[in-house]
């Protein structure tokens, strides 16, 4: 039997806690922050600019977020292009929070872009876990085994580049120990793991509601930078996003990966895309600290931090290898870049390891991207995804936003 659909967040007294100050991010002043609003007035979605006072109508000039990213430059474009305010941004928010439709809320800050994911781009945490399997919890030999592994590569485990020399000796010295896998294969073999995270419309924005399935006994959040990119690979900004996982489903095998990943609610991004300008670039990218952040209702805390200078796949290379003569994306791309977070806190049973359970808060931040914060629901129960390409173009048409 399918679960009931739970009330609105709002319906059950619950205040979602996200403040102004904590979703903006630090420099927020010097930021070029863009993103996408439910307007009633409309109703449908609008693209807009985003500051610390104001949030102001975009769809007069680019009636999608995708429209805009074909600017020769597009921070320059949405701070030209501010239209009508659709209200103040702590109002916007705070509607947003308490799922109030009536007002305008915030949304997934992508619209037509196809949202991808990469997977496996943390080499040094892939083979610590090896490592860690290999030596079945006894610290000794994971120490001896790090110091075989590390005898191979002649060097720090960090310094491993999927591809090169030194990744081809460790993959063959994994296969002699019987230690290889699809998984190292992705992780420091030349080949990336993109795979399609949602479809076209289907992510959702903070203070939505993120879903895993009922059936799912073993899932985790993967706090993750989101690139957003255009049809000619040029990368354009970044947000935070949230890769949902069900490990339990992955783990029976690896190609239930579109199950263990695509279910309604199941990515979010957000709050904001930050597009590049001169306060922020990809190097800002390639420096940044994501931090995860977990209140269960049950007491639960989890805080954990990814750092992006530990990546083994430099952002542009996932983006080579996401887009170009291969693989065309006319109306551009969000791409996901991985996570270095490994979820084995134990929460309930020893051993078990860290699982979602319903109406835990989610918070994903950096200082430059700001804070994205999300519920945990199952699935099922969450507002069904309804709102697809067809509906955009009608509404748009009905708008008189097309041309």
């Amino acid at each position: 039997m399918a679960p009931t659909p739970r009330p609105a967040p709002e319906a059950r007294g619950a205040a979602w806690p996200a403040t102004l100050a904590e979703t903006l991010p630090h420099d927020h002043a010097e930021a070029t922050l863009v993103g996408r609003v439910w307007d009633p007035a409309a109703p449908g979605p609008s693209p807009v600019l985003v500051t610390g006072e104001t949030v102001y109508d975009l769809s007069h000039v680019y009636p999608t977020v995708s429209d805009l990213m074909t600017a020769e430059d597009p921070a320059a474009a949405a701070r030209a292009s501010a239209g009508a305010p659709l209200g103040a941004t702590e109002a916007v928010l705070d509607a947003t929070m308490r799922g109030d439709r009536r007002s305008p809320t915030f949304l997934s800050p992508v619209d037509l872009q196809c949202v991808k994911a990469a997977g496996v781009t943390f080499a040094v945490s892939m083979i610590e876990r090896v490592i860690e399997e290999r030596a079945r919890g006894n610290a000794e030999e994971a120490e001896r085994v790090r110091a075989q592994v590390l005898g191979v590569i002649g060097g720090d485990l960090g310094a491993i580049r999927p591809g090169s020399a030194e990744a081809s000796k460790l993959q063959e010295y994994l296969v002699e120990q019987g230690l290889w896998s699809q998984y190292l294969e992705v992780g420091i073999g030349p080949d990336a793991e993109i795979f399609t995270k949602c479809p076209v419309l289907a992510s959702v924005g903070t203070g939505s509601e993120i879903g895993v399935l009922s059936t799912s006994n073993w899932n985790n959040p993967e706090p993750e930078i989101a690139l957003i990119v255009d049809r000619n690979g040029r990368i354009l900004g970044a947000t935070l996003g949230n890769d949902l996982n069900l490990r339990d489903v992955e783990g029976r095998s690896a190609l239930l990966l579109p199950k263990a990943k695509d279910n309604t609610a199941s990515g979010s991004l957000g709050p904001f895309i930050r597009l590049f300008d001169a306060s922020f670039s990809l190097d800002d990218v390639r420096r940044a600290e994501v931090r995860l952040r977990v209140d269960g209702a049950d007491g639960f805390e989890l805080d954990a931090r990814s750092d992006m200078t530990q990546i083994s796949r430099d952002p542009a290379d996932l983006v080579r290898q996401l887009i170009g003569p291969q693989h065309q994306y006319p109306d551009g791309a969000a791409l996901y870049l991985g996570t270095l977070f490994a979820p084995t806190a134990d929460r309930g049973e020893v051993g078990a390891g860290f699982t979602h359970h319903v109406d835990d808060i989610v918070r994903i931040s950096s200082p430059t991207l700001g804070t994205l914060v999300n519920r945990v629901a199952h699935s099922e129960t969450c507002a069904p995804w309804e709102f697809g390409v067809g509906a955009l173009m009608r509404n748009l048409a009905r708008r008189e936003l097309l041309r």
